[in-house]
């Protein structure tokens, strides 16, 4: 695996703002049974997802491609902030989680020197939330890979996820 050291603001950085409370947009991100429902770009699905959220806790990703190849993340959660903020490292793995090389799944994967994705929940006004992603690679290397994209595509998901909510729930005050 490469990697190297980068400045804070060379970091991969992907921001969202959604139609949603931050107590809901949190539920979606932290809860498997909703995670199942966005991980992974456009036309991809999550058949498997296991999260053990807490400090310390570790989780596993299943990641099927529209053609059935199936790709695994795992990792570990360093620190949590209810309704704030999320630092886990992540990695990609076999379906045990135990960690694999990105050119197992012939990929490249840049990461920085212990450096870890960051999720930031920030309210945005008007019952929406702002979502910031601070990846674990350099800006430029996850654009030419396609994670940025790919990252882009899973928050669009998210959004999807969130809007569903809200027409089953419309009486519900969120």
């Amino acid at each position: 695996m490469a990697k190297n050291t980068v400045n804070e603001k060379e970091r991969m950085v992907v921001t969202r703002v959604f139609d949603a409370p931050r107590a809901l947009v949190w539920e979606a991100w932290t809860n498997p049974k909703y995670v199942m429902q966005w991980w992974g770009p456009k036309g991809f699905s999550c058949p498997a997802c296991e999260i053990d959220f807490r400090v310390g806790g570790k989780f596993l990703w299943c990641m099927r491609t529209p053609d059935g190849q199936e790709g695994w993340n795992a990792g570990e959660y360093h620190e949590i902030v209810l309704h704030e903020k999320i630092v886990y490292s992540m990695y990609f793995s076999d379906s045990k989680g135990n960690r694999v090389e990105p050119e197992e799944y012939g990929t490249e994967h840049e990461a920085i020197d212990d450096a870890h994705d960051v999720v930031i929940f920030e309210d945005f006004g008007n019952g929406q939330t702002k979502l910031t992603l601070i990846g674990n690679d350099p800006m430029e290397s996850a654009k030419e890979s396609g994670q940025f994209e790919g990252w882009v595509e899973t928050l669009d998901k998210i959004a999807a996820v969130l809007q569903s909510w809200r027409r089953r729930n419309k009486r519900l005050k969120f």
